[in-house]
């Protein structure tokens, strides 16, 4: 009897010290984990920060040089003067209300200068060129505004603002783009006149 109730006592033990192995291997564990998934989140914010701080640039020189390429040099002047109004409105609001960024991360968040000029390029390429180069451009600046949401430098109102005052700017100096399919054209001299039609497929 004393030999089993020496044995039962060995035998709780060894379960009990299994049971704290097991406890802290699940907290060691547990801490890995998180650190190397907090680790890997960090990582992805700061692409995600990274991203949007590149998307700024790229896109208003991919609405630029695509009218250059398409040789519109009037669509290339209708973005420029959008672009001008953009960053004068973005610029005075920001000093005008002096909002701070949240967490203390600065001021003169709204409205939020990423998300304007991104949307005032992709409402450029939407109303010149139309939905079909429009839609890629608005969700490159969607993600832009959420990239500046993610990197904490503004809240969703600063970002709403920008993307309003974008697409305002550009809407209010773009036309849609109208390639000249047709040509007349109108010869005399003196003893006759002609008159010509030209259609570009």
């Amino acid at each position: 009897m004393l030999l089993f109730k020496i044995q039962y006592m060995l035998c709780e033990r060894s379960i009990k010290v299994k049971n704290i192995l097991k406890l802290h291997l699940s907290v060691i564990l547990l801490f890995i984990f998180l650190f190397l998934v907090g680790s890997k989140s960090f990582a992805q914010s700061k692409t995600i920060e990274t991203t949007g701080d590149v998307l700024l640039f790229t896109l208003p020189a991919t609405a630029l040089t695509g009218s250059l390429i398409a040789k519109d040099y009037k669509g290339t002047w209708q973005f420029a003067k959008g672009f001008a109004l953009n960053q004068a409105v973005t610029i005075g609001l920001k000093y005008a209300t002096d909002k701070k960024r949240p967490f203390n991360n600065g001021d003169r968040a709204f409205p939020s200068g990423h998300t304007s000029t991104t949307f005032q390029s992709a409402a450029f390429i939407q109303k010149r060129y139309g939905w079909k180069y429009g839609i890629p451009a608005y969700v490159l600046a969607g993600f832009t505004g959420y990239s500046r949401i993610n990197a904490q430098k503004h809240d969703g109102w600063d970002v709403l603002a920008g993307a309003a005052v974008g697409i305002g700017s550009a809407y209010l100096f773009t036309t849609p783009y109208q390639k000249e399919h047709m040509e007349l054209t109108f010869a005399s001299d003196a003893d006759s006149f002609a008159l010509g039609f030209k259609y570009k497929f």
